[in-house]
């Protein structure tokens, strides 16, 4: 029975890793096509920032609502859903389309991707203790980085050799095929709601409270800082390392896949570190928060020295490293919401905290258009946009580092402290959730 479990935890989490593949591909393809879709349309830079930053339009008040409904429901078939209406809003792109009905897909796949991080890692830590989830939360996440960059050459190749068009139909074709696989195999995991399993107290917590905590609003300061660059890579990395890097078209589809190759690479080796420095009694304030911070501050510095490197080799090596290496947040910190949450109320705590880091995803694109716009040249709008949020980046990591602190947070949790210990917290909770 033991091993029957350990098998299908593993293909559980081998879906959710092709899952999350499936969805930022479904990201990364307008930034990739971003070339022919301004072409085609007739579009100004800042028109294309709102086209990425429409997509962000209904993805956190998504996330929210699924996350409280998940509380409630199976996994298994939220998942599928979701995936389901991924797969369909992609379709019509197949045929001549103009920029409202681009908006409208962009609209639609966000509202249905808004909830596909979190919801995966629901899903997944119903298999794993808290002790073990660093790994698994991290392979959950270079899915991301597969589907953002490994599959770059693929996607670009068929937007080169038959159009844009092209592309976003096969993204709609591969996520119906992880449907039909995934309604075959998905389960629900074992692991429910269990003082033994979960650190946190079982009783619900004023969400009010919980949300407040100081590990939780650092996290999400972190997330927030880690997602706007993220999108900056998704929808603009493309157009700058063509036109401000003044690399080909087909350079550019490599390129991008390096940021991947290097969240590959060190994502999971820092997450297995810090599972290896938890089993051996260090504080998870260190070894998940100061981790997750310090790669954020990392990537802020890195992307403010990008627009100052030369040559064939620093842009792209800077380029890789100033666009991976924040990506370890996203692991570290929803281990970190998973620490200080009840598992009943899981589901819609990490909603939520996707919820305000992807935030950034409506302001980053347009943001960063307009600022090209206003440029000299397209080139210097794109280096006085990454110096800004560079810097930017650098401070939101040193704050929300300082801010974490998880073990003292379940403690004031479970006393029914305020965040900041002054006192009992209200007894009537904001919201209630239910076992799972």
């Amino acid at each position: 029975m033991a091993d029957a479990v350990t098998k299908r935890k593993w293909l559980i989490l081998a879906m959710l890793f092709f899952f999350m593949l499936i969805n930022f591909a479904d990201k990364a393809v307008l930034g990739l096509s971003a070339g022919p879709i301004l072409h085609e349309l007739k579009l100004t830079h800042a028109q294309f920032g709102q086209l990425g930053s429409s997509f962000f339009l209904l993805f956190s008040a998504s996330a929210v609502a699924v996350g409280f409904l998940i509380n409630r429901v199976s996994t298994k078939w939220t998942l599928a859903v979701m995936a389901l209406v991924w797969a369909l809003v992609q379709l019509p792109m197949l045929f001549a389309v103009g920029l409202p009905m681009l908006i409208a897909n962009r609209v639609i796949l966000g509202a249905g991707e808004g909830p596909a991080f979190p919801m995966a890692l629901h899903s997944i830590y119903k298999w794993f203790p808290d002790e073990r989830r660093p790994l698994p939360t991290s392979l959950i996440a270079l899915g991301g980085a597969v589907g953002t960059g490994i599959a770059a050459p693929t996607i670009t190749y068929v937007i080169l050799r038959y159009s844009w068009h092209a592309a976003f139909g096969l993204l709609g074709v591969l996520g119906a095929v992880w449907v039909l696989v995934w309604i075959l195999v998905g389960r629900e995991g074992p692991i429910l709601n269990s003082a033994a399993q979960d650190a946190p107290p079982a009783a619900p917590i004023p969400y009010g409270r919980l949300l407040t905590c100081r590990t939780i609003l650092g996290n999400m300061l972190l997330g927030f800082s880690a997602y706007w660059m993220l999108t900056l890579a998704v929808v603009w990395l493309p157009e700058y390392l063509r036109v401000g890097a003044g690399f080909s078209v087909a350079k550019v589809g490599w390129i991008v896949t390096l940021p991947s190759l290097c969240q590959i690479l060190a994502v999971p080796a820092l997450s297995a570190w810090s599972e290896r420095l938890k089993r051996r009694g260090v504080s998870s304030r260190v070894c998940r928060g100061l981790i997750g911070a310090s790669s954020v501050g990392l990537a802020g510095a890195l992307l403010f020295l990008l627009p100052f490197t030369t040559g064939p080799v620093l842009p792209i090596l800077c380029t890789a490293l100033a666009f991976s290496c924040g990506t370890t947040i996203f692991t570290m910190g929803a281990v970190l919401v998973a620490e200080v949450t009840p598992a009943g109320q899981r589901g819609a705590a990490l909603g939520i905290n996707n919820a305000v880091a992807t935030l950034a995803g409506v302001f980053a694109p347009v943001t960063m258009g307009m600022i090209v716009d206003v440029g000299a040249t397209s080139a210097e709008g794109f280096r006085h946009g990454f110096m800004l949020v560079g810097a930017c980046v650098v401070v939101a990591a040193i704050v929300g580092g300082l801010l974490i602190d998880p073990e003292a947070d379940t403690r004031r949790l479970s006393r029914g402290e305020t965040k900041l210990g002054a006192g009992p917290a209200p007894a009537t909770p904001l919201g209630k959730a239910t076992s799972l």
